[in-house]
């Protein structure tokens, strides 16, 4: 593939509801507005299609893998646009009854599905917000394999929210060639003061490497309140562009030369001395 020595992209960030429909129209009015503004590589958050209110909603929109009607939609906006498209998260049936996975689906500029990644870490937490008790596995069975795909500014690592906060998958991404990481998220408000930014700079610092993170940003329906702060940050960790709460664009132009220069200058990547696996279920 072709490379280019310069890449806009946009995070997407979304309040998105209980209302499948107004929320692919909300998709394709940023989607446009992204590339409007120049952006040839957008990322949307994770559930971006749904904020369920529980699990038989979210199981009523689940797809197979290359089908359905909200892959269709996708496909079509990357096509209609002519832009990569990282649909942050949607629900994709598992082999397993009544079960998902969470699923971040890539598309070229031609509407073709070129990548799925299963979501390996599933949130299973307790904390102290309004909904108290997150219990992913419940829902959505976990993935086993870490993705990369290969894109015109290089290759991509694919991970979703939860995923941030275990390093060994970043590093896994990293030797399967990553030089740029999508994180799509939907960080809860506490969680995310805590920690959301302290992560997504960790993770591109000490992977020498851009980290694209939309985030959903706000009350939704079913009473969850997330944190927002879409951000774009570059290999030495700097933040480039980073929102607030409620629906917006985080655009940011990443440039292979600043990449590369940090890897060649300050060498951390080849000064490690451990290699990581991927431990399946």
């Amino acid at each position: 593939m072709q490379r280019v020595d310069e890449l806009t992209v946009a995070a997407l960030q979304m309040v998105s509801s209980d209302v499948l429909d107004d929320n692919l129209k909300t998709v394709e009015r940023l989607v446009q507005d992204a590339v409007n503004a120049g952006a040839s590589l957008l990322v949307l958050p994770e559930n971006f299609a749904l904020m369920a209110n529980n699990s038989a909603q979210l199981l009523s929109i689940a797809e197979s893998l290359g089908k359905g009607p909200i892959q269709g939609f996708l496909q079509r906006l990357s096509a209609q646009y002519q832009c990569w498209l990282v649909a942050g998260s949607l629900a994709i049936k598992a082999t397993v009854n009544d079960k998902v996975y969470a699923c971040c689906l890539v598309y070229n500029d031609m509407g073709q599905q070129v990548a799925a990644y299963n979501k390996l870490h599933l949130f299973d937490v307790d904390i102290a917000d309004s909904k108290g008790r997150y219990r992913e596995s419940d829902t959505f069975k976990a993935g086993d394999e870490a993705v990369v795909v290969d894109t015109p500014f290089g290759v991509m690592g694919l991970s979703i929210c939860y995923d941030l906060r275990f390093p060994e998958l970043y590093r896994q991404l990293l030797q399967k060639g990553a030089e740029f990481i999508v994180a799509p998220s939907a960080f809860t408000e506490v969680t995310g003061q805590a920690h959301w930014s302290l992560l997504c700079r960790a993770r591109a610092v000490e992977n020498s490497c851009y980290l694209i993170a939309p985030n959903q940003g706000g009350r939704h329906a079913n009473n969850r309140v997330t944190y927002g702060h879409s951000m774009v940050v570059d290999p030495w960790g700097e933040v480039m562009v980073e929102l607030g709460t409620g629906e917006g664009l985080a655009i940011a132009t990443l440039k292979r030369t600043d990449s590369e220069k940090i890897r060649t200058t300050f060498p951390v990547i080849q000064h490690g001395r451990f290699s990581m696996t991927i431990k399946s279920d």
